[in-house]
């Protein structure tokens, strides 16, 4: 019973139902924009790791993972260490192990760490995207997320990079 009790218990401290709301309205906000800007370009400015960047955006704004360096750099190393490991490998599961590990160590070492920005290494092997891939999605959406966090998290007082819900 002991170990059932440890894996169930929660370290996140209790928001304000008001914290809760005002991020999953204004996750999705973000990710419809996303996707809408996607489609009006006829750009591929949405991919699944974006999501996982909302979470940490508009649920944990506070979080060192959440800054726009992270979130931005952060999609962008992975995604360039992917793109040139791809070039090279084969996509075969063990590739894709080798690139997220490189990934981790390399968020780490350069300060960048954004956790959903391991999802890129992973898409990328399994898309084959290019090298524009860069560009769009991974530079263009996450400039337009960091954009929408940094007004949101300003409406009406908190200040962002580092806010916590007001």
């Amino acid at each position: 019973m002991d170990i059932l009790r440890y894996l169930l218990q929660r370290q996140q401290p209790l928001t304000p139902c008001r914290c809760w709301v005002k991020s999953g309205i204004v996750a999705t906000v973000a990710i419809g924009l996303i996707g809408w800007l996607g489609q009006s370009s006829n750009l591929p400015l949405l991919i699944a790791p974006f999501g996982a960047t909302c979470v940490l955006l508009f649920g944990a704004p506070h979080s060192p993972f959440a800054q726009p360096a992270n979130v931005i750099g952060g999609h962008l190393l992975a995604s360039a260490a992917a793109l040139l490991l791809h070039a090279v490998l084969p996509a075969e599961w063990w590739a894709i192990a080798l690139v997220v590990g490189l990934t981790i160590a390399l968020m780490a070492a350069t300060r960048l760490t954004h956790p959903p920005a391991g999802g890129d290494s992973v898409l990328v092997f399994f898309t084959d995207p290019g090298p524009m891939f860069l560009l769009s999605p991974i530079l263009l959406g996450t400039i337009a997320l960091v954009g929408l966090a940094a007004v949101i998290h300003r409406l009406p007082s908190g200040p962002f990079p580092t806010t916590k819900c007001d």
